[in-house]
Protein backbone atom coordinates (compact mmCIF):
# COMPACT_ATOMS: atom_id res chain seq x y z
CA UNK A 1 0.00 0.00 0.00
CA UNK A 2 1.18 3.16 -0.77
CA UNK A 3 -0.52 6.23 1.75
CA UNK A 4 0.01 10.42 0.09
CA UNK A 5 -0.35 12.85 3.19
CA UNK A 6 -0.44 16.68 2.15
CA UNK A 7 0.96 18.47 5.41
CA UNK A 8 3.29 17.60 8.22
CA UNK A 9 2.34 19.43 11.15
CA UNK A 10 -0.24 17.98 14.14
CA UNK A 11 -2.63 16.34 12.16
CA UNK A 12 -0.48 14.81 8.77
CA UNK A 13 2.65 14.64 11.35
CA UNK A 14 0.60 12.37 13.69
CA UNK A 15 -1.20 10.51 11.06
CA UNK A 16 2.07 9.53 8.92
CA UNK A 17 3.83 8.17 12.80
CA UNK A 18 0.36 6.08 13.57
CA UNK A 19 0.00 4.71 9.70
CA UNK A 20 3.91 3.24 9.82
CA UNK A 21 3.31 2.03 13.53
CA UNK A 22 -0.17 -0.16 11.97
CA UNK A 23 1.94 -1.20 8.87
CA UNK A 24 5.74 -1.48 8.11
CA UNK A 25 5.69 -2.19 5.05
CA UNK A 26 3.76 0.38 3.66
CA UNK A 27 5.21 2.94 1.22
CA UNK A 28 4.26 6.69 3.19
CA UNK A 29 5.20 9.97 1.47
CA UNK A 30 4.72 13.54 3.20
CA UNK A 31 4.27 16.79 1.02
CA UNK A 32 4.84 19.58 3.13
CA UNK A 33 4.87 23.27 1.09
CA UNK A 34 7.10 24.73 4.12
CA UNK A 35 10.45 24.28 5.15
CA UNK A 36 10.17 22.50 8.70
CA UNK A 37 7.25 19.51 9.69
CA UNK A 38 6.11 18.60 13.08
CA UNK A 39 6.67 22.07 14.94
CA UNK A 40 5.26 23.53 18.30
CA UNK A 41 2.46 25.90 16.89
CA UNK A 42 1.09 26.93 19.95
CA UNK A 43 5.28 27.74 21.40
CA UNK A 44 6.10 29.98 18.68
CA UNK A 45 4.60 33.61 20.18
CA UNK A 46 6.72 32.16 23.06
CA UNK A 47 9.73 32.35 21.39
CA UNK A 48 8.96 35.50 19.99
CA UNK A 49 8.97 36.84 23.53
CA UNK A 50 12.08 35.02 24.59
CA UNK A 51 10.09 32.56 27.24
CA UNK A 52 11.28 29.87 25.35
CA UNK A 53 15.12 30.67 24.72
CA UNK A 54 16.08 28.30 22.19
CA UNK A 55 14.67 28.03 18.61
CA UNK A 56 14.86 24.53 18.23
CA UNK A 57 12.94 23.64 20.68
CA UNK A 58 10.21 24.25 18.90
CA UNK A 59 10.68 21.29 16.42
CA UNK A 60 9.31 17.30 17.87
CA UNK A 61 10.77 16.34 14.88
CA UNK A 62 12.87 17.23 11.84
CA UNK A 63 12.75 15.58 8.47
CA UNK A 64 15.74 14.02 8.62
CA UNK A 65 14.73 12.70 11.97
CA UNK A 66 11.38 11.68 10.72
CA UNK A 67 12.46 9.83 7.78
CA UNK A 68 15.46 7.52 10.45
CA UNK A 69 12.59 7.07 13.04
CA UNK A 70 10.04 6.11 10.40
CA UNK A 71 10.90 5.40 7.11
CA UNK A 72 8.73 7.74 5.75
CA UNK A 73 9.73 9.65 2.79
CA UNK A 74 9.43 13.52 3.81
CA UNK A 75 9.83 15.63 1.57
CA UNK A 76 9.84 19.32 2.45
CA UNK A 77 9.84 22.89 0.46
CA UNK A 78 7.19 20.91 -2.22
CA UNK A 79 4.14 22.17 -2.82
CA UNK A 80 1.03 19.65 -4.02
CA UNK A 81 0.09 21.72 -6.39
CA UNK A 82 -3.35 19.75 -7.88
CA UNK A 83 -5.14 15.74 -7.01
CA UNK A 84 -6.41 13.64 -10.11
CA UNK A 85 -8.95 11.68 -7.78
CA UNK A 86 -10.12 9.69 -10.81
CA UNK A 87 -6.92 8.56 -11.80
CA UNK A 88 -5.27 8.94 -7.52
CA UNK A 89 -2.45 10.64 -8.67
CA UNK A 90 -1.19 13.80 -7.07
CA UNK A 91 1.05 16.57 -8.85
CA UNK A 92 3.94 18.31 -6.81
CA UNK A 93 6.49 21.30 -7.30
CA UNK A 94 9.41 21.24 -5.58
CA UNK A 95 10.11 25.15 -4.40
CA UNK A 96 13.42 25.20 -5.02
CA UNK A 97 13.94 23.45 -8.44
CA UNK A 98 10.48 24.06 -10.08
CA UNK A 99 10.36 20.63 -10.66
CA UNK A 100 6.63 19.33 -11.30
CA UNK A 101 5.82 15.56 -11.00
CA UNK A 102 3.42 13.17 -10.23
CA UNK A 103 2.64 10.25 -7.77
CA UNK A 104 0.55 8.05 -7.58
CA UNK A 105 -1.22 6.92 -3.95
CA UNK A 106 -3.48 4.28 -2.87
CA UNK A 107 -5.07 6.52 0.17
CA UNK A 108 -4.65 9.94 0.62
CA UNK A 109 -4.69 12.33 3.27
CA UNK A 110 -5.24 15.66 3.43
CA UNK A 111 -4.06 17.86 6.36
CA UNK A 112 -3.16 21.66 5.05
CA UNK A 113 -4.28 23.17 7.71
CA UNK A 114 -5.74 26.77 8.02
CA UNK A 115 -4.66 29.93 6.52
CA UNK A 116 -4.37 33.39 8.36
CA UNK A 117 -7.31 35.94 7.11
CA UNK A 118 -5.55 39.06 5.74
CA UNK A 119 -8.56 41.26 4.68
CA UNK A 120 -7.68 43.71 1.49
CA UNK A 121 -6.86 46.68 3.67
CA UNK A 122 -4.86 49.53 1.66
CA UNK A 123 -1.81 49.54 3.30
CA UNK A 124 -1.99 45.59 4.07
CA UNK A 125 1.00 44.77 2.33
CA UNK A 126 3.55 47.26 3.70
CA UNK A 127 6.70 46.56 5.90
CA UNK A 128 6.33 45.34 9.18
CA UNK A 129 3.12 43.88 8.99
CA UNK A 130 2.54 40.20 10.07
CA UNK A 131 0.76 37.27 10.18
CA UNK A 132 1.97 34.44 12.30
CA UNK A 133 1.10 30.65 11.35
CA UNK A 134 4.53 29.23 11.08
CA UNK A 135 7.77 28.99 11.57
CA UNK A 136 8.90 31.36 8.84
CA UNK A 137 6.42 33.91 10.33
CA UNK A 138 8.18 33.42 13.24
CA UNK A 139 11.42 34.28 12.26
CA UNK A 140 10.34 37.18 10.56
CA UNK A 141 8.50 38.74 13.58
CA UNK A 142 11.26 37.37 15.71
CA UNK A 143 14.55 39.42 13.37
CA UNK A 144 11.95 42.78 13.06
CA UNK A 145 10.81 42.78 16.77
CA UNK A 146 14.19 42.83 18.08
CA UNK A 147 15.20 46.09 15.91
CA UNK A 148 12.54 48.11 17.98
CA UNK A 149 12.80 46.49 21.25
CA UNK A 150 11.70 49.97 22.52
CA UNK A 151 8.95 50.59 19.73
CA UNK A 152 5.23 50.42 19.69
CA UNK A 153 3.35 46.78 18.59
CA UNK A 154 -0.59 47.04 17.16
CA UNK A 155 -2.00 43.28 17.85
CA UNK A 156 -5.22 43.36 15.53
CA UNK A 157 -8.03 41.15 17.24
CA UNK A 158 -8.20 39.75 20.55
CA UNK A 159 -8.57 35.90 20.29
CA UNK A 160 -6.05 33.14 21.79
CA UNK A 161 -3.28 33.74 19.33
CA UNK A 162 -3.55 38.14 19.66
CA UNK A 163 -3.35 37.51 23.69
CA UNK A 164 -0.52 35.83 23.64
CA UNK A 165 1.58 38.01 20.98
CA UNK A 166 -0.04 40.89 23.00
CA UNK A 167 1.45 39.20 26.56
CA UNK A 168 5.47 38.21 24.60
CA UNK A 169 5.62 42.04 22.75
CA UNK A 170 4.66 43.43 26.74
CA UNK A 171 7.56 41.28 27.93
CA UNK A 172 9.90 42.29 25.47
CA UNK A 173 9.29 46.01 26.56
CA UNK A 174 7.28 47.13 23.80
CA UNK A 175 4.05 49.41 23.83
CA UNK A 176 1.10 47.26 23.10
CA UNK A 177 -2.37 48.32 21.59
CA UNK A 178 -5.20 45.28 21.21
CA UNK A 179 -7.46 46.63 18.60
CA UNK A 180 -10.59 43.96 18.53
CA UNK A 181 -13.40 44.67 16.13
CA UNK A 182 -16.09 42.56 18.70
CA UNK A 183 -17.22 43.85 21.99
CA UNK A 184 -14.88 41.84 24.14
CA UNK A 185 -11.83 39.62 23.79
CA UNK A 186 -12.33 35.53 23.48
CA UNK A 187 -15.16 35.44 21.39
CA UNK A 188 -15.71 31.71 22.58
CA UNK A 189 -16.10 32.83 26.12
CA UNK A 190 -19.22 34.87 27.39
CA UNK A 191 -19.23 38.66 28.36
CA UNK A 192 -19.04 38.10 32.07
CA UNK A 193 -15.79 36.03 32.14
CA UNK A 194 -14.07 37.85 29.00
CA UNK A 195 -14.63 41.18 31.21
CA UNK A 196 -12.66 39.76 34.12
CA UNK A 197 -9.82 39.35 31.85
CA UNK A 198 -10.33 42.58 30.12
CA UNK A 199 -9.64 44.14 33.34
CA UNK A 200 -6.51 42.31 34.05
CA UNK A 201 -4.81 43.35 31.04
CA UNK A 202 -5.66 46.68 30.93
CA UNK A 203 -3.66 46.38 34.36
CA UNK A 204 -0.91 45.59 32.66
CA UNK A 205 -0.73 48.92 30.94
CA UNK A 206 -1.96 47.40 27.79
CA UNK A 207 -4.30 49.96 25.36
CA UNK A 208 -7.22 47.88 24.35
CA UNK A 209 -9.58 48.89 22.27
CA UNK A 210 -12.96 46.82 21.53
CA UNK A 211 -15.90 48.23 19.30
CA UNK A 212 -13.29 49.23 16.97
CA UNK A 213 -11.37 47.80 13.07
CA UNK A 214 -8.79 48.73 11.52
CA UNK A 215 -9.64 50.42 7.47
CA UNK A 216 -5.87 50.55 6.94
CA UNK A 217 -2.26 51.10 7.13
CA UNK A 218 -0.13 53.95 6.27
CA UNK A 219 3.63 54.36 5.81
CA UNK A 220 4.50 57.34 8.40
CA UNK A 221 8.59 58.03 7.56
CA UNK A 222 10.30 54.68 9.34
CA UNK A 223 6.96 54.16 10.81
CA UNK A 224 3.45 52.35 10.86
CA UNK A 225 0.30 54.67 10.97
CA UNK A 226 -2.52 52.27 11.99
CA UNK A 227 -6.24 53.79 10.63
CA UNK A 228 -8.88 53.20 12.30
CA UNK A 229 -12.68 53.01 11.55
CA UNK A 230 -13.36 56.23 14.09
CA UNK A 231 -10.96 58.18 12.41
CA UNK A 232 -8.20 57.52 15.01
CA UNK A 233 -4.74 56.49 14.08
CA UNK A 234 -1.71 54.95 15.76
CA UNK A 235 1.58 54.99 15.33
CA UNK A 236 3.48 51.38 15.57
CA UNK A 237 6.39 49.62 14.45
CA UNK A 238 5.27 46.19 13.94
CA UNK A 239 1.46 45.38 13.58
CA UNK A 240 0.33 41.82 14.44
CA UNK A 241 -2.89 40.83 12.66
CA UNK A 242 -4.54 37.97 14.47
CA UNK A 243 -7.87 38.58 12.88
CA UNK A 244 -8.61 34.79 12.72
CA UNK A 245 -8.16 31.83 10.38
CA UNK A 246 -10.05 29.87 7.40
CA UNK A 247 -9.42 26.40 6.42
CA UNK A 248 -7.44 25.64 3.57
CA UNK A 249 -9.99 24.11 1.07
CA UNK A 250 -8.15 24.89 -2.58
CA UNK A 251 -7.20 21.21 -2.96
CA UNK A 252 -10.39 19.43 -1.70
CA UNK A 253 -12.17 21.82 -4.31
CA UNK A 254 -10.09 21.28 -7.11
CA UNK A 255 -10.44 17.39 -6.37
CA UNK A 256 -13.83 18.02 -6.56
CA UNK A 257 -14.67 17.07 -2.79
CA UNK A 258 -17.55 18.09 -0.66
CA UNK A 259 -17.10 20.99 1.27
CA UNK A 260 -19.44 21.34 4.06
CA UNK A 261 -22.10 24.14 5.07
CA UNK A 262 -18.88 25.61 7.23
CA UNK A 263 -16.75 26.15 4.58
CA UNK A 264 -14.00 23.17 5.61
CA UNK A 265 -13.49 20.18 3.93
CA UNK A 266 -16.58 17.90 4.81
CA UNK A 267 -15.63 14.37 6.37
CA UNK A 268 -17.93 11.69 8.21
CA UNK A 269 -17.68 9.81 10.96
CA UNK A 270 -14.73 8.09 10.11
CA UNK A 271 -12.53 10.99 8.70
CA UNK A 272 -13.49 9.89 4.86
CA UNK A 273 -14.12 12.63 2.57
CA UNK A 274 -16.50 12.52 -0.49
CA UNK A 275 -14.27 10.43 -2.18
CA UNK A 276 -13.46 7.11 -0.28
CA UNK A 277 -9.85 7.35 -1.19
CA UNK A 278 -9.43 10.44 0.52
CA UNK A 279 -9.15 10.98 4.13
CA UNK A 280 -8.93 14.30 5.89
CA UNK A 281 -7.81 15.79 9.49
CA UNK A 282 -6.22 18.61 11.10
CA UNK A 283 -7.62 22.71 11.13
CA UNK A 284 -9.43 22.04 7.04
CA UNK A 285 -12.02 19.65 8.09
CA UNK A 286 -15.49 19.87 9.65
CA UNK A 287 -17.57 18.44 11.60
CA UNK A 288 -20.77 17.98 13.78
CA UNK A 289 -20.44 19.78 16.59
CA UNK A 290 -21.45 17.04 19.39
CA UNK A 291 -23.68 20.00 21.55
CA UNK A 292 -25.25 22.23 18.93
CA UNK A 293 -25.47 19.43 16.18
CA UNK A 294 -24.08 22.12 13.80
CA UNK A 295 -21.20 22.11 11.33
CA UNK A 296 -17.77 23.46 12.72
CA UNK A 297 -14.62 23.69 12.04
CA UNK A 298 -12.12 23.83 15.12
CA UNK A 299 -7.86 25.04 15.36
CA UNK A 300 -6.73 23.23 18.29
CA UNK A 301 -3.81 20.58 18.23
CA UNK A 302 -5.34 18.60 20.52
CA UNK A 303 -8.35 17.58 18.24
CA UNK A 304 -5.94 17.43 15.11
CA UNK A 305 -3.74 14.92 16.57
CA UNK A 306 -6.55 12.53 18.07
CA UNK A 307 -7.65 12.86 14.32
CA UNK A 308 -4.59 11.78 12.88
CA UNK A 309 -4.46 8.38 15.10
CA UNK A 310 -8.06 7.78 13.84
CA UNK A 311 -7.43 8.47 11.07
CA UNK A 312 -4.75 5.78 10.45
CA UNK A 313 -5.86 3.32 12.60
CA UNK A 314 -9.48 3.70 9.87
CA UNK A 315 -7.49 3.61 6.66
CA UNK A 316 -5.36 0.50 7.71
CA UNK A 317 -8.03 -1.50 9.57
CA UNK A 318 -11.26 -0.50 7.27
CA UNK A 319 -13.47 2.29 9.08
CA UNK A 320 -13.67 1.00 12.45
CA UNK A 321 -13.04 3.97 14.96
CA UNK A 322 -15.05 6.74 14.75
CA UNK A 323 -14.58 10.49 15.20
CA UNK A 324 -16.88 12.04 17.68
CA UNK A 325 -16.33 15.69 17.45
CA UNK A 326 -14.57 18.08 19.64
CA UNK A 327 -15.98 20.72 21.94
CA UNK A 328 -13.35 22.90 21.82
CA UNK A 329 -11.45 22.49 24.57
CA UNK A 330 -9.13 25.68 24.89
CA UNK A 331 -6.83 27.36 27.90
CA UNK A 332 -4.56 30.66 27.28
CA UNK A 333 -2.30 32.43 29.59
CA UNK A 334 -3.05 36.05 29.69
CA UNK A 335 0.04 37.66 32.26
CA UNK A 336 -0.90 36.40 35.23
CA UNK A 337 -4.63 34.74 34.55
CA UNK A 338 -5.38 31.52 32.81
CA UNK A 339 -8.60 31.77 31.11
CA UNK A 340 -10.24 28.68 30.08
CA UNK A 341 -13.05 27.07 27.94
CA UNK A 342 -15.05 23.91 27.57
CA UNK A 343 -18.90 23.24 25.62
CA UNK A 344 -20.49 26.13 23.61
CA UNK A 345 -20.93 29.15 25.42
CA UNK A 346 -24.24 30.61 26.50
CA UNK A 347 -24.30 33.27 23.75
CA UNK A 348 -24.05 30.58 20.84
CA UNK A 349 -26.45 28.13 22.75
CA UNK A 350 -28.74 31.32 22.30
CA UNK A 351 -27.90 31.52 18.35
CA UNK A 352 -28.63 27.53 18.44
CA UNK A 353 -31.83 27.89 20.27
CA UNK A 354 -30.86 25.98 22.88
CA UNK A 355 -32.57 26.21 26.26
CA UNK A 356 -29.74 26.36 29.43
CA UNK A 357 -29.33 27.90 32.06
CA UNK A 358 -26.33 29.95 33.43
CA UNK A 359 -24.71 29.72 36.93
CA UNK A 360 -21.43 31.61 37.89
CA UNK A 361 -19.29 30.57 40.96
CA UNK A 362 -16.25 32.52 42.66
CA UNK A 363 -14.36 30.06 44.58
CA UNK A 364 -10.61 29.94 46.33
CA UNK A 365 -8.20 28.24 44.33
CA UNK A 366 -6.67 26.17 47.36
CA UNK A 367 -7.82 26.13 50.93
CA UNK A 368 -8.75 30.14 52.30
CA UNK A 369 -6.50 29.20 55.39
CA UNK A 370 -3.56 28.29 53.46
CA UNK A 371 -1.14 31.44 51.73
CA UNK A 372 -1.98 32.12 48.10
CA UNK A 373 -5.29 31.36 47.30
CA UNK A 374 -6.47 33.11 44.61
CA UNK A 375 -10.44 33.46 43.12
CA UNK A 376 -11.12 31.58 40.74
CA UNK A 377 -14.20 32.48 38.47
CA UNK A 378 -16.46 29.43 36.92
CA UNK A 379 -18.95 29.90 35.03
CA UNK A 380 -21.34 26.93 33.47
CA UNK A 381 -24.38 26.20 31.29
CA UNK A 382 -26.52 23.59 31.56
CA UNK A 383 -29.57 21.59 30.06
CA UNK A 384 -32.89 23.02 32.17
CA UNK A 385 -34.22 19.40 31.47
CA UNK A 386 -31.69 17.09 32.71
CA UNK A 387 -29.30 19.24 34.15
CA UNK A 388 -26.66 17.93 31.17
CA UNK A 389 -23.45 20.14 31.26
CA UNK A 390 -23.15 22.05 28.25
CA UNK A 391 -19.91 24.30 28.92
CA UNK A 392 -17.35 25.85 31.58
CA UNK A 393 -15.85 28.78 31.14
CA UNK A 394 -12.95 29.53 33.97
CA UNK A 395 -10.58 32.82 34.69
CA UNK A 396 -8.32 32.93 37.53
CA UNK A 397 -4.59 31.86 38.16
CA UNK A 398 -3.71 28.19 39.58
CA UNK A 399 -5.26 25.17 38.90
CA UNK A 400 -7.44 26.77 36.14
CA UNK A 401 -6.35 23.65 33.90
CA UNK A 402 -6.94 20.96 36.02
CA UNK A 403 -10.27 22.24 36.83
CA UNK A 404 -11.18 22.94 33.46
CA UNK A 405 -10.07 19.24 32.22
CA UNK A 406 -12.40 17.96 34.93
CA UNK A 407 -15.06 19.94 33.42
CA UNK A 408 -14.25 19.22 29.89
CA UNK A 409 -14.62 15.90 31.07
CA UNK A 410 -18.11 16.02 31.53
CA UNK A 411 -19.26 17.54 29.06
CA UNK A 412 -17.66 15.63 26.09
CA UNK A 413 -19.67 12.49 28.05
CA UNK A 414 -22.73 14.20 27.97
CA UNK A 415 -22.90 14.08 31.62
CA UNK A 416 -24.90 15.98 34.04
CA UNK A 417 -24.24 18.90 36.66
CA UNK A 418 -24.63 16.42 39.12
CA UNK A 419 -21.32 14.28 38.43
CA UNK A 420 -19.54 17.53 39.32
CA UNK A 421 -21.07 17.17 43.01
CA UNK A 422 -19.52 13.80 43.23
CA UNK A 423 -16.34 14.49 41.42
CA UNK A 424 -13.33 13.01 43.94
CA UNK A 425 -10.45 15.10 43.55
CA UNK A 426 -7.46 15.46 45.18
CA UNK A 427 -7.65 17.42 48.68
CA UNK A 428 -4.43 18.67 50.21
CA UNK A 429 -4.76 22.50 51.68
CA UNK A 430 -2.01 23.95 49.53
CA UNK A 431 -4.08 22.37 45.90
CA UNK A 432 -7.89 22.37 46.90
CA UNK A 433 -10.63 22.63 49.38
CA UNK A 434 -12.57 19.82 51.23
CA UNK A 435 -15.42 21.25 48.18
CA UNK A 436 -13.33 22.02 45.61
CA UNK A 437 -14.40 25.18 43.10
CA UNK A 438 -15.62 22.25 40.46
CA UNK A 439 -17.77 20.65 43.44
CA UNK A 440 -19.49 23.80 44.12
CA UNK A 441 -20.30 25.06 40.40
CA UNK A 442 -22.09 21.59 40.84
CA UNK A 443 -24.11 22.01 44.28
CA UNK A 444 -24.97 25.77 42.61
CA UNK A 445 -26.45 23.95 39.40
CA UNK A 446 -28.60 22.00 41.81
CA UNK A 447 -30.07 24.69 43.74
CA UNK A 448 -31.29 26.55 40.43
CA UNK A 449 -32.28 23.28 38.77
CA UNK A 450 -34.19 22.15 42.17
CA UNK A 451 -35.39 25.96 42.44
CA UNK A 452 -33.91 26.34 45.52
CA UNK A 453 -32.18 29.14 44.07
CA UNK A 454 -33.69 31.64 41.72
CA UNK A 455 -30.72 33.46 39.48
CA UNK A 456 -30.80 36.47 37.61
CA UNK A 457 -28.35 38.24 36.17
CA UNK A 458 -25.89 41.44 35.34
CA UNK A 459 -27.66 42.49 32.39
CA UNK A 460 -31.00 42.15 34.15
CA UNK A 461 -30.44 44.89 36.55
CA UNK A 462 -31.38 47.52 34.60
CA UNK A 463 -34.89 45.93 33.95
CA UNK A 464 -35.58 46.19 37.48
CA UNK A 465 -38.72 48.40 37.45
CA UNK A 466 -41.09 50.24 40.87
CA UNK A 467 -42.35 46.78 41.43
CA UNK A 468 -38.68 45.09 42.40
CA UNK A 469 -36.72 45.92 45.53
CA UNK A 470 -32.85 45.66 45.29
CA UNK A 471 -31.29 44.54 48.68
CA UNK A 472 -27.40 44.23 49.21
CA UNK A 473 -27.23 41.86 52.03
CA UNK A 474 -23.17 42.39 52.36
CA UNK A 475 -22.51 43.81 55.58
CA UNK A 476 -22.24 47.94 56.13
CA UNK A 477 -18.67 48.03 55.69
CA UNK A 478 -18.47 46.25 52.21
CA UNK A 479 -21.67 48.61 51.19
CA UNK A 480 -20.05 51.70 52.20
CA UNK A 481 -16.85 50.82 49.69
CA UNK A 482 -19.28 50.26 46.65
CA UNK A 483 -22.97 48.57 45.69
CA UNK A 484 -24.97 48.40 42.73
CA UNK A 485 -27.23 52.07 42.58
CA UNK A 486 -30.86 51.74 43.63
CA UNK A 487 -29.77 49.17 46.47
CA UNK A 488 -30.89 49.16 49.87
CA UNK A 489 -28.31 47.56 52.40
CA UNK A 490 -29.71 45.04 55.00
CA UNK A 491 -27.21 42.43 56.21
CA UNK A 492 -27.79 38.95 56.10
CA UNK A 493 -27.22 38.91 60.03
CA UNK A 494 -29.99 41.15 60.67
CA UNK A 495 -32.45 40.25 57.21
CA UNK A 496 -34.67 38.09 59.75
CA UNK A 497 -35.06 40.88 61.95
CA UNK A 498 -36.24 43.23 59.15
CA UNK A 499 -38.35 41.29 57.17
CA UNK A 500 -41.63 42.89 58.25
CA UNK A 501 -39.90 46.27 56.82
CA UNK A 502 -39.45 44.33 53.24
CA UNK A 503 -42.68 44.15 50.59
CA UNK A 504 -44.50 40.56 50.20
CA UNK A 505 -46.27 42.32 47.18
CA UNK A 506 -42.82 42.85 45.34
CA UNK A 507 -40.25 41.02 43.62
CA UNK A 508 -36.73 40.84 45.64
CA UNK A 509 -33.38 40.89 44.07
CA UNK A 510 -30.60 40.09 46.34
CA UNK A 511 -27.05 40.15 46.12
CA UNK A 512 -24.00 39.80 48.04
CA UNK A 513 -19.89 39.45 46.69
CA UNK A 514 -20.29 36.15 45.51
CA UNK A 515 -23.62 34.76 45.38
CA UNK A 516 -23.92 32.68 49.19
CA UNK A 517 -25.42 35.19 51.55
CA UNK A 518 -27.40 36.08 47.80
CA UNK A 519 -28.69 32.52 48.28
CA UNK A 520 -28.49 32.07 52.04
CA UNK A 521 -31.11 35.20 52.44
CA UNK A 522 -33.07 33.99 49.81
CA UNK A 523 -33.70 30.74 51.29
CA UNK A 524 -34.73 32.66 54.78
CA UNK A 525 -37.35 34.79 52.94
CA UNK A 526 -38.46 32.00 50.79
CA UNK A 527 -39.31 30.00 54.32
CA UNK A 528 -41.03 32.87 55.74
CA UNK A 529 -43.79 33.34 52.61
CA UNK A 530 -42.07 35.59 50.44
CA UNK A 531 -42.69 34.04 46.56
CA UNK A 532 -40.94 36.07 43.61
CA UNK A 533 -37.50 36.08 45.06
CA UNK A 534 -34.26 36.20 43.42
CA UNK A 535 -30.34 36.20 44.02
CA UNK A 536 -28.13 37.38 41.44
CA UNK A 537 -25.61 34.82 39.70
CA UNK A 538 -21.85 35.57 40.37
CA UNK A 539 -22.86 38.46 43.17
CA UNK A 540 -22.08 42.35 42.95
CA UNK A 541 -17.99 40.35 42.06
CA UNK A 542 -19.47 39.70 38.87
CA UNK A 543 -21.29 43.12 38.34
CA UNK A 544 -18.35 45.39 39.02
CA UNK A 545 -16.23 43.86 36.12
CA UNK A 546 -19.20 43.72 33.62
CA UNK A 547 -20.03 47.36 34.92
CA UNK A 548 -16.21 48.88 34.75
CA UNK A 549 -16.19 47.60 31.13
CA UNK A 550 -19.53 48.69 29.87
CA UNK A 551 -18.76 52.28 31.12
CA UNK A 552 -15.10 51.99 29.10
CA UNK A 553 -17.33 50.97 26.09
CA UNK A 554 -19.95 53.33 26.81
CA UNK A 555 -17.48 56.13 27.00
CA UNK A 556 -15.43 55.44 23.80
CA UNK A 557 -18.60 55.54 21.79
CA UNK A 558 -19.31 58.73 23.33
CA UNK A 559 -16.06 60.00 22.32
CA UNK A 560 -16.36 58.62 19.02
Amino acid sequence: MKYIIVGAVAGGASTAARLRRMDEKAEIVIFEKGEYISYANCGLPYYIGEVIKQRDKLFVQTAASFNQRFNIDVRVKTEVLSIDAANKTITAREQDTNKEYTESYDKLVLSPGADPIRPPLPGIGLEGIFTLRNVADTDYIKNYVDQHRSGKAVVVGGGFIGLEMAENLVHLGLDVSIIEMGNQILAPVDFPIAAIVQQHIRSKGVDLRLNTSVSGFEKNNDRLKVLLNNAETIDADIVILSIGVRPDTHLAVQAGLQLGSAKGIFVNEFLQTSDPDIYAVGDAIEFTNPITGQSMSTYLAGPANKQGRICANNIVLGNKEKYRGSINTAIVKVFDMTVATAGTASKHLKSANIAHLVSTTHSGSHAAYYPGSQQMHIQIAFSPDNGRLLSAQIAGYDGVDKRIEMLSSVIKRNSTIYELMEIEHAYAPPYSSAKDPVNMAGFVAENILQKQMIPFYCDQINEIDTNGVLIDVRSKKENLAGTIPKSINIPIDDLRKNIDKIPKDKAIYLFCEVGLRGYLSQRILNQNGFKNVYNLSGGYSSWKYCNVELKIASEAILEK
